[in-house]
């Protein structure tokens, strides 16, 4: 198969490209080649701006294009517009942050969040409503040959962002750890690695229209995430269970700062997705202890990627609670 990937030196879009060319699939990649340039040897790189410049991609075909990359409407509908008869089928990486509603469980018949500004282009405070307009252009574009990718949490060697990262490498290092909420609340995440295998199949075969991505198989809760993780690298540690209200009271922020928490009836559902037409549509999902492993591995090389609990505040937090 000869695939695109649009983006792919970053993350998700770098894990496409390899278990691609691992398939042994032709791989192009579409980038600024401004993050790793030169990193897939084995891969065409071509290369424009998605905002203003796609004369690179004019007058090729693939069998299939995998968008990494997509985040504006306007900006996806360029390049879909540009592929739409040049590509058999086009996988769009979306995300369950689409949904309007995330109080309950939800599948992939829920209804989409819109935007309040038409118009807006603000990713930072309207992420979710644009991914959703980004499939709308999808949709219009491609028909059954385009298939949206409602992903869960991304995680797994390589996140910038430590929204993962930061569990496995607490947790190795042992002692008291303060964990927030409800022991039994669910979450959900899913290896790059598995998505980016599993889109590369999506882009030879289908099927088409929205699938929520995420995992585990069977619904996990936190307190077993922890736990499996401490088993599989061994940490010495006691696990601390602390009020959400406490936690926010020391002016920690969920789910950035405190990663898999995310307190407040309005989200209760977030981390309770049906994936049950993905798995029937091939997805595969690793062991979680294979993903705390490989994270952690990578951690050591890598180091911190941004800012998470302190330790400071994790002690000060603890002890003021006995």
């Amino acid at each position: 198969m000869k695939l695109l990937v649009l983006g792919g030196n970053v993350f998700l879009g770098r894990h496409v490209v390899e278990a691609a060319i691992e398939e042994g699939h032709e791989v192009t990649t579409f980038t600024r080649g401004r993050t790793n340039p030169g990193l897939h040897p084995r891969a065409e790189a071509l290369l424009g701006d998605r905002d203003g410049d796609l004369s690179a991609l004019r007058g090729r075909s693939w069998d299939a294009a995998v968008d990494t990359s997509g985040y504006v409407p306007r900006i996806v509908r360029a390049s879909a517009e540009l592929l739409r008869d040049s590509v058999g089928r086009y996988v769009f990486v979306s995300s369950v942050s689409a949904y309007a509603d995330h109080s309950a469980p939800f599948d992939e018949s829920a209804p989409l969040a819109r935007l309040d500004d038409p118009l807006t282009e603000d990713v930072g405070t309207s992420y979710g409503a644009l991914k959703a307009a980004c499939e709308g252009v999808v949709d219009e574009m491609f028909g059954d040959r385009g298939t949206s990718v409602r992903a869960g949490l991304i995680v797994g060697p390589r996140d910038p962002t430590d929204r993962f990262t930061y569990w496995p490498v607490r947790i190795a290092e042992g002692g008291d750890i303060l964990v927030p909420g409800d022991p039994g609340r669910p979450v959900q995440f899913v290896d790059a690695r598995d998505l980016a295998a599993w889109m590369v199949e999506l882009g030879a075969r289908g099927p088409g229209g929205p699938l929520n991505a995420t995992g585990p198989a069977a619904e996990l809760s936190m307190e077993r995430f922890v736990t499996r993780v401490a088993t599989a690298l061994g940490g010495v540690c006691r696990f601390r269970w602390v009020d959400e209200e406490d936690v926010l009271a020391a002016d920690v922020e969920p789910w950035t700062e405190l990663p898999l928490w995310a307190p407040g009836k309005e989200l209760a559902g977030l981390m309770r997705a049906d994936i049950g037409r993905a798995l029937a549509a091939g997805l595969e999902l690793r062991p979680l202890e294979q993903t705390a492993l490989d994270t952690m591995a990578w951690a050591r090389e890598a180091g911190s990627q941004r800012s998470t609990l302190s330790r400071e505040t994790e002690r000060e937090i603890l002890s003021s609670l006995g």
